[in-house]
């Protein structure tokens, strides 16, 4: 092969194994529960890595290269040496996954049915209210997976974890329930220019919102709200924003406050892509389960269908890869 990595990841062999053993990228897509997309990703990468080329694509069949056949065997014997490692060392603890807020649906639903896929395993939901903040717990190990908005984390921070999108989700805007749009259906965004958004600035743990709103923002006439006192928990948020009338950036299934109505944006309508994140290297069966869950949820709910209109920023769309 033309080079010698340093360090392969066990996930990438697995991916390969996989193609390699189905010749076949949705069967073996399908056989990890995985997008289509994430798979052809790794294989990628993984030929990068070795600076070889491990199968032959058509559009009719996938066969094996030279390298690919000779990688295939130390593939396995060393796939085969991690699980009797694991197996050896197998004691269970629990899965710490952070969910941002508890009000949010998507983190949720996908951890209630990993719990179901993996029984045995102790799945613990935590609370960091940003995927920044949970980003430093998952890179320290205080902290094994979160929910949030993967591209915008810095690239030293992703360089160290591993994410899996999930789905797109439709943005809103939370509104005093006296203010002026909040009789609308939905809320063109040209109806908040003049407007003041709280979206997250200056909280230290939040920074990758507050990114996302200054690029939908930017050429519309809408600032964004400097910082506010830093409110820890719901009750404390809600309080804050119930003082300041504020209206608020959110997703659409974000929980009701009191006082407060949650209106979809339209025209066009803006989308957040939300992965599922893990500390690189993580091996656990409640992972395993959680990124089951995800792939299951997003093929039944069509959450990763790429809309059609709308705005997503560039850069969140590099995460998912080209449209299929």
């Amino acid at each position: 092969m033309a080079s010698r990595p340093s360090h392969l990841d066990p996930r990438l062999l697995r991916v390969f194994v996989a193609v390699a053993e189905e010749l076949h990228f949705t069967r073996a897509a399908a056989r990890l529960h995985l997008a289509q997309q994430a798979l052809s990703r790794d294989v990628r990468r993984l030929e990068r890595e070795l600076g070889a080329e491990l199968f032959v694509r058509t559009t009719r069949q996938v066969t094996l290269t030279a390298d690919g056949d000779r990688l295939l065997p130390l593939a396995r014997a060393t796939l085969a040496a991690q699980d009797a490692l694991l197996a050896a060392f197998d004691e269970p603890r629990p899965l710490l996954v952070d969910l941002n807020s508890p009000g949010l649906v998507t983190g949720r639903r996908v951890l209630h049915r990993a719990r179901e896929l993996a029984a045995d395993c102790e799945l613990m939901a935590r609370y960091e209210s940003g995927l920044t903040g949970a980003a430093a717990e998952l890179v320290a190990g205080r902290l094994d997976a979160s929910f949030g908005r993967f591209a915008g984390l810095g690239p030293a921070l992703r360089d160290r974890l591993d994410g899996q999108p999930v789905r797109f989700e439709p943005m809103a805007i939370v509104l005093p329930d006296d203010h002026r749009l909040a009789g609308a259906d939905a809320v063109p965004l040209a109806e908040l220019a003049g407007e003041t958004v709280y979206a997250g600035a200056g909280n230290p743990r939040t920074p990758e919102w507050t990114d996302l709103a200054h690029h939908l923002f930017e050429g519309r006439g809408i600032a964004v709200a400097p910082p506010l006192p830093l409110a820890v928990g719901d009750e404390e948020f809600q309080r804050i924003m119930a003082k300041t009338q504020t209206p608020v950036l959110a997703v659409e299934d974000f929980p009701a406050m009191p006082r407060t109505v949650v209106r979809p944006l339209i025209d066009p309508v803006p989308w957040s892509l939300v992965s599922l994140v893990w500390r690189k290297g993580l091996v656990h069966r409640g992972l395993t389960a959680l990124r089951r869950a995800a792939a299951e949820l997003a093929e039944a709910e069509g959450w990763l269908r790429r809309p059609v209109e709308g705005w997503i920023p560039a850069i969140d769309l590099e995460i998912i890869g080209p449209h299929k």
